[in-house]
């Protein structure tokens, strides 16, 4: 059923386009395979065709099949909503027949949304909260982080730069909540993303995501070792005097229980959880677990994918409380597939944890 509905949306806006465009016949056909290509491009990336591919024309296929699927979206959006005006007699049929500015209209606000996702990506926002505890006895600053997506997109300038971003803030620990690298690492090794990464200038802890799984757990592993990052894969370490827990991703059905790895916590430290996907959070809570780290959602990524990511998970973004457990889930520094934040934002989480004092306040 969901493959039936897919297909007839990709017909959809190949029919409206073909329609509304008001050119000769050749000019429309040619239009329609290059949305074609776009289609293909998609493919190639989603079966990891692009893997076999040299490097430039690999990352351009990434590129444009899924800035194409970012098109499409919004072009069911737009031309659904003529359609209904249509019916509804609000607007005329001739508006989608060979129609000069209502092809300027549709074609203008995709292309506006679009160049606007794309630069909003580039802005990485600093987000920031404050714990006091009775069990820090000295300040912590750690900047936690989650999708990163290193691959065919996000290349080495870009892990470079936010490698810089982070050693700027002069943290004691940098945590990664998960999906280091995209679907794939064949980028990440050509790219040398590794010794960007070992650049981090603070002990690096993370867990693992469901793109860590597609790449191949046992090659990602690899990967973050040669980046200088301790993957915590349903084990606890401890740093700074916190008790760090890293979760299995849930793609993994046998992951541990979260009980069992409270078990191993030493008792009277801050306890600080990393578990990629958002899901079961009240075990985190029932556990006494001081502070959850997750990612994985990107809040949606696009408008109005966020509402539906509101809908499937209990709490998609931001800072959540129940009862003595803080949570944050992030939208995430980088992104899967196309380069553009719309309605969302790519952010990065400064955790400043202080030693509870009367006139301290539990979160800021």
């Amino acid at each position: 059923m969901t493959l039936v509905i897919v297909l007839a949306g990709l017909f959809y806006v190949a029919w409206r386009i073909y329609t509304i465009l008001p050119f000769k016949k050749w000019v429309k056909v040619a239009v329609l395979s290059v949305y074609g290509f776009a289609l293909v491009s998609f493919l190639l990336t989603s079966f990891g065709v692009i893997d076999h591919l040299p490097m430039p024309l690999a990352s351009f296929l990434y590129v444009l099949g899924n800035s194409w699927l970012i098109f499409v979206v919004y072009a069911i959006i737009i031309f659904a909503v003529m359609d209904v005006l249509r019916l509804m007699r609000l607007l005329p049929g001739k508006a989608l027949k060979s129609n000069i500015v209502s092809s300027a209209v549709v074609f203008g606000i995709i292309a506006v949304l679009l160049t606007y996702g794309a630069i909003h990506y580039c802005h990485k926002y600093r987000e920031e909260m404050t714990i006091a505890s009775a069990k820090i006895d000295a300040p912590v600053k750690i900047v936690l982080a989650s999708d990163l997506h290193a691959g065919y997109h996000n290349r080495h300038r870009e892990i470079a730069r936010w490698v810089d971003m982070i050693n700027a803030e002069q943290p004691d620990l940098v945590l990664l909540g998960g999906d280091l690298v995209d679907h794939s690492l064949r980028a990440v090794t050509a790219d040398h993303d590794a010794s960007r990464l070992k650049k981090l200038q603070a002990p690096v802890y993370s867990c693992l995501g469901n793109h860590e799984y597609y790449a191949g757990v046992e090659d990602a592993a690899k990967f973050y070792e040669t980046a200088g990052i301790t993957l915590l894969k349903d084990s606890l370490a401890t740093a700074c005097g916190i008790c760090i827990i890293g979760r299995d991703d849930a793609s993994n059905k046998e992951r541990k229980a979260l009980y069992k790895l409270m078990k191993k916590a030493p008792r009277g430290q801050f306890t600080l959880l990393l578990d990629h996907q958002p899901k079961d959070l009240l075990e985190a809570q029932l556990e006494k677990v001081d502070f959850q780290f997750s990612g994985h959602t990107h809040s949606g990524q696009i408008w109005p994918l966020n509402w539906i990511e509101k809908v499937t998970f209990e709490h998609s973004y931001g800072p959540l409380v129940k009862g003595r457990t803080q949570y944050y889930v992030t939208s995430g520094l980088g992104i899967w597939g196309g380069r553009f934040r719309i309605g969302t934002r790519s952010e990065y989480l400064v955790l400043n944890l202080v030693p509870e004092t009367p006139d301290s306040t539990p979160q800021k």
